[in-house]
């Protein structure tokens, strides 16, 4: 039973970015998802996130808003750790204060992607960036100021709102015809709706702790750029380059796959594969 008799309600923050927008259309006749974006909610306010939680009263909180402009926060770290790692906190002691399970949104980031197994759940963090670096900050406040929370590391997240790398691919294929993708960097992509799913499944339970959600498999960038064409019939040339030679002011992790040990540990469902979550989402694009 919840609070609202049988009804489940989730407070999502962030709820007017890409997996924020995803997630509050995920409602249904059991879940009502309540969704507060930067205008309704400044996490980084004390006060303003424990009214949130008063007047929302929710069963659980998936916390989706973030500092996500990696680049950008290389010149803007304290920018990047006030969203990132005090409105975290902020949360966090709100939850807390009010018994309500927290879920936060993490990323591969934390790692610094030099290992050659994937990452488990329990492998120590090394952020190279200040985004992973402010996020991992994010993730310790987390574990030391509440009781019930889950954490949740995802990477390379695409879908149907905002900007990603597919609908980039996608835009540059219209205006040209050959692209160069770096192929030194290995991850798993990972479609909002799937996410979105996992996490909604996810704080329904009382597993509590660290886990990796990403698609299953993975894949290099310019492996990922040459699937999106073939699955879009799109006839683009595709050129590999390395990270040198498209360099950027926040370093990359060159290998971020991580394994999803808590989610077969819990017995928890996985997300699909890579490619079949991209099949998916090109569907939902052409709708």
């Amino acid at each position: 039973m919840t609070r609202h008799g049988t009804k489940l309600t989730l407070l999502v923050t962030g709820a007017n970015g890409q997996l924020g927008q995803e997630l509050i259309r995920m409602g249904d006749e059991r879940i009502q998802l309540i969704g507060y974006g930067r205008d309704k909610l400044d996490i980084t306010s004390l006060d303003q996130c424990r009214a949130a939680i008063a007047e929302t009263k929710p069963d659980g909180i998936i916390h989706a808003a973030a500092y996500t402009a990696v680049d950008k926060a290389e010149s803007e770290p304290d920018e990047a750790y006030r969203v990132n790692a005090v409105g975290t906190r902020n949360l966090a002691i709100a939850a807390q204060e009010s018994g309500t399970k927290l879920c936060y949104v993490s990323t591969d980031y934390v790692f610094d992607g030099t290992g050659s197994a994937p990452y488990n759940e329990y492998d120590n963090t090394n952020p190279q960036s200040v985004y992973g670096k402010s996020k991992r900050a994010g993730e310790v406040l987390v574990q030391s100021l509440a009781d019930r929370y889950f954490i949740v590391r995802t990477s390379w997240v695409y879908g149907k709102y905002g900007n990603n790398f597919v609908k980039t691919m996608l835009k540059l294929a219209s205006e040209r015809d050959q692209v160069t993708v770096v192929a030194d960097q290995i991850g798993s992509p990972t479609y909002t709706r799937d996410l979105a799913k996992f996490l909604i499944e996810l704080i329904q339970t009382e597993h509590y702790g660290i886990y990796h959600a990403s698609n299953t498999g993975s894949c290099s960038w310019y492996e990922f750029a040459r699937a999106i064409f073939e699955e879009s019939g799109v006839a683009v040339r595709v050129e590999p380059c390395t990270t040198e030679q498209f360099p950027r002011p926040a370093p990359r992790p060159a290998n971020s796959v991580m394994d999803h040990a808590a989610i077969r540990q819990n017995g928890l469902r996985d997300l699909p594969p890579w490619r079949e979550a991209l099949q998916a989402f090109l569907q939902e694009l052409r709708k």
